[in-house]
């Protein structure tokens, strides 16, 4: 056991109710009360964590079919930190609300943004739901997770989706084009560092992501933000436009939406997440 530790103000209960309601994660974690039980593969290995509130942060079980080495503790307890948003400091983003927006703020208070739990399995999500209805993308996924046969269905490392050829990913995924564009894009993600891909300067990894095969820059936005934890830009789309609307009280044109956003600095992202989960 140990204790992973949370930039205050934390709500844990935050973190679970939007799990409860996030399409591309269903059924991949038990939610029991105030218990996060989910699988994660870090350096080669499964390990399951078993995650309850304690003090200001998480008590975090963790259990393997192999032995948990330090190594596979501290890299554990990296992705568990990494997926959950644990250190990130939210001080400046409330203290920089607007008048609109603060209603949302104190409805979300604490919620620390859950991401994908790795950055692969995002860009494997923003792949697979291109001109695709969510359910569909979910059963393609969850083939993916299936052929793995990892423990505890931990979706695979990259490594593991590289050792599926690209026709059998087609078959499982039933669109080989889009498995093709999957593939190409997965061999060029292995060679980048995913520590570049978190602290790298933000445009160079925005023209990574955007030099990706079958990812374009609502892709890109999408795991700048949800997979990687890059809140320096927010992505001005229809359904950020339809949840300002909703927080603001009126509809607000492009430029506003621009404006309100840089008002918010390196948490503009946070400013795009939060009214996303409010509407």
């Amino acid at each position: 056991m140990m204790l992973l530790g949370a930039r205050a103000p934390f709500d844990f209960g935050a973190s679970l109710r939007f799990l409860t309601c996030f399409p591309p994660a269903a059924g991949e974690q038990e939610i029991t009360g105030t218990t996060l039980v989910k699988a994660y593969r870090v350096g080669g290995h499964t390990v399951r964590a078993r995650l309850s509130p304690a003090g200001t942060g998480l008590r975090c079980e963790l259990e393997s079919p192999e032995p948990l080495t330090d190594d596979v503790v501290t890299a554990a307890a990296d992705r568990i930190r990494f997926h959950l948003s644990l250190d990130d400091d939210l001080t400046g983003f409330y203290d920089s609300a607007d008048e609109g927006f603060r209603p949302v703020v104190e409805r979300l208070r604490g919620y620390h943004q859950v991401k994908f739990p790795s950055p692969v399995e995002n860009l494997v999500w923003a792949i697979l739901c291109q001109r695709t209805p969510m359910r569909a993308a979910a059963r393609a996924k969850a083939a993916i997770v299936a052929h793995a046969g990892n423990p505890y269905g931990a979706f695979p490392d990259v490594g593991q989706l590289l050792e599926t050829p690209a026709d059998l990913i087609g078959g499982l995924i039933g669109d080989p084009r889009k498995a093709g564009r999957l593939r190409g894009a997965l061999e060029e993600w292995a060679g980048v560092d995913e520590a570049f891909l978190r602290h790298g300067p933000y445009e160079e990894v925005r023209a990574f992501l955007l030099g990706l095969p079958g990812i374009g820059p609502w892709s890109a936005s999408f795991i700048l933000i949800r997979g990687l934890g890059r809140m320096e830009e927010a992505p001005i789309d229809r359904e950020l436009t339809r949840s300002a609307a909703a927080a603001y009280g009126r509809t607000l044109g492009e430029r506003e939406l621009r404006e309100l956003a840089a008002g918010y600095g390196p948490w503009q992202g946070y400013w795009a997440h939060y009214l996303r989960v409010a509407g």
